[in-house]
């Protein structure tokens, strides 16, 4: 860093943690402009992970896979 000989340690380190913020935030609105840029159309759903999720939405509430309470009562 030019002329960062006269600076003492701490104000080093402090400009040095700020232009890491700095260069992380430019980063993120960078990735974020581009992901707003791209064609929302163009992407489809996997159809068997919507079968999936649908199916998992159907299932009575309450019901699971695995019934935790025989689990519980195996246990015991």
């Amino acid at each position: 860093m030019v002329g960062s000989a006269s600076l003492s340690q701490e104000s080093l380190t402090l400009w040095s943690g700020i232009l890491a913020v700095i260069s992380v935030n430019v980063v993120i609105v960078l990735y974020i402009i581009s992901a707003m840029k791209e064609p929302s159309d163009k992407h489809e759903p996997d159809p068997r992970f919507l079968a999936d999720a649908k199916a998992s939405i159907k299932q009575q509430p309450g019901t699971t896979e695995v019934d935790s309470s025989s689990d519980r009562a195996k246990q015991e």
